[in-house]
């Protein structure tokens, strides 16, 4: 196994954390807009925020890593 591919391995591991990141973000939108259903508009603006940033971890983690990988 290459330094390459290992170094790649360790670019990805942070998908593991988006994966709970995105879980825990609509778990706590849920509870949140069924305790309070009037505020229904402002949470879901903020999830779909909150939603883009974490996303945008697991890409530039993915880019790293390809770019890692075939350098």
């Amino acid at each position: 196994m290459s330094m390459n591919t290992i170094a790649a391995a360790l670019a990805v591991l942070p998908l593991g954390l988006v994966a709970m990141a995105m879980g825990s973000i609509f778990n706590k939108a849920i509870e949140s807009i069924a305790r309070n259903p009037e505020a229904n508009d402002p949470i879901r603006k903020l999830v779909f925020i909150g939603f883009a940033v974490v996303e945008s971890v697991a890409l530039i983690a993915f880019v790293v890593a390809v770019l890692i990988l075939y350098k």
